[in-house]
């Protein structure tokens, strides 16, 4: 099923000239017949901009329609197809392979040679292989076929360069809270919806904007889900038709990585409470829980490390916790550990301390490991001076010699700088004696 907000045109048909039947979903009824109809996308709208001269039937490149579900895409692809003298061509990426590709392609390439235009629309694009995407590279350059596909996610991750390149990349933006109130009340009233024979109260539209979270789509339909009952819709019906509203989250798509940037920024921005709420957001979504467990290890030792130590074992007893125990019972651990690690303090010295040393490597400071330092357990190895003077540590009362350890070009090199937060600000001290005493020669 199409995640936009209307559903594709029959696949090697042309879109349909009459309105949808009145068995069809609410949304489908409810496809915009023309641009009027067209709410939100002014951006892209505008008199002669690329995507009105498409629509307008005097546009001739191929473009890729990014943005998030129920926001108009597959409606404008098949307002593309309509333009005069095109025919229409759809295939959805979760059943085409290369095959279905290459005859679509040989369709159109017969259909060019009669004078015919043909505009591909493909669906979910994102899920298409570099093989299938590579298939397309000719006749779009060669313009056999207009190419219009449809994607949730940035294309710039998720299609291949040179069909990027071939492509106008058109950013479509959420709907608006009025956007969505238009498109509700204009189902509510016209002759393809309800036709104004279920009353809707006020309170009850504004219900339905909130669940919609910008998506027309998801609108609509819990319209039709609260009119079944046949009743006047309110907020009291619109709830006991819908189990709960769904959180708009793709684990494949953009929305997959905004909201786990959010979480990881908030922890490590020590907002507590908005890290609480996207854990939730995910949690409710069916995000894996290991892969929730998996950042926080990471985030433990990348923003927190030695400012608190119990961090990482913390992060890392709730992946185990999810591991043994699942969910939903471990979702209680992962509040706790989210919890630990954005209240805890922070302190990025140990990645900068890594990342420094890194640095150095690369630049070429590697150099000879000191005599003293070197293995010593093998016959001749004292002859060529290896282990030969080696200080050990546990022979001092304090457990601490002076003694070179860093190759002679890094001596007196300070890679680790602790913060002043937490636990690090007593080891901040100890670190400064430390490198006092290990630096002292005698």
């Amino acid at each position: 099923m199409s995640d936009s907000l209307f559903d594709v045109p029959g696949e090697r048909a042309a879109p349909a000239a009459g309105p949808a039947g009145a068995s069809s979903p609410l949304a489908v009824r409810m496809r915009p017949a023309s641009l009027d109809e067209v709410v939100g996308q002014g951006h892209l709208l505008k008199p002669n901009s690329p995507l009105r001269r498409l629509i307008e039937g005097s546009g001739a490149a191929s473009v890729i329609l990014y943005g998030p579900p129920g926001t108009g895409k597959t409606t404008l692809a098949s307002m593309i197809s309509q333009a005069t003298g095109r025919r229409f061509e759809a295939l959805s990426a979760l059943a085409a392979g290369v095959k279905e590709v290459r005859a679509v392609i040989d369709v159109a390439r017969q259909a060019s040679m009669r004078g015919e235009q043909t505009v591909l629309f493909i669906d979910e694009v994102h899920r298409f292989s570099k093989t299938q995407q590579d298939a397309l590279l000719a006749a779009v350059e060669n313009r056999v076929v207009l190419l219009v596909a449809a994607t949730t996610e940035n294309p710039s991750f998720s299609v291949v360069a040179p069909l990027l390149s071939r492509s106008l990349i058109l950013q479509l933006q959420p709907l608006t809270p009025e956007d969505v109130t238009t498109v509700i009340r204009r189902a509510i009233e016209d002759p393809r919806g309800l036709g104004g024979k279920v009353a809707v109260t006020d309170e009850a539209v504004d219900q339905l904007v909130q669940l919609s979270a910008g998506d027309a789509r998801r609108a609509l339909t819990a319209l039709e889900v609260a009119s079944e009952s046949g009743e006047e819709v309110t907020v009291e019906v619109i709830e006991q038709s819908l189990d709960k509203a769904a959180v708009r989250y793709d684990r494949d798509g953009d929305q997959h990585y905004d909201v786990v940037s959010a979480f990881i920024k908030s922890v490590r921005g020590s907002d507590v409470d908005a890290a609480l709420h996207y854990l939730a957001r995910m949690l409710v979504a069916g995000e894996d829980p290991r892969f929730v467990a998996r950042r926080l290890m990471i985030l433990a030792s990348e923003d927190i490390g030695m400012a608190d130590p119990t961090a990482l074992p913390t992060a890392v007893a709730a992946a185990q916790t999810v591991q043994l125990i699942g969910m939903p019972e471990a979702q209680l651990t992962l509040a706790h550990a989210t919890v630990h690690l954005a209240t805890a303090p922070k302190s990025n010295a140990v990645t900068t301390a890594l990342g420094a040393a890194m640095a150095d490597i690369r630049a070429g400071k590697a150099g000879l490991v000191p005599a003293h330092l070197r293995d010593g357990h093998y016959s001749g190895a004292q002859k060529m001076g290896n282990a030969v003077g080696y200080k050990y540590a546990h022979d001092s009362p304090d457990g601490v010699v002076p003694q070179q350890y860093p190759p002679d070009d890094l001596v007196g090199v300070d890679y680790y700088r602790p913060t002043n937060h937490g636990v690090e600000r007593e080891i901040s001290t100890r670190v400064d004696k430390l490198r006092a005493i290990i630096r002292r020669r005698r």
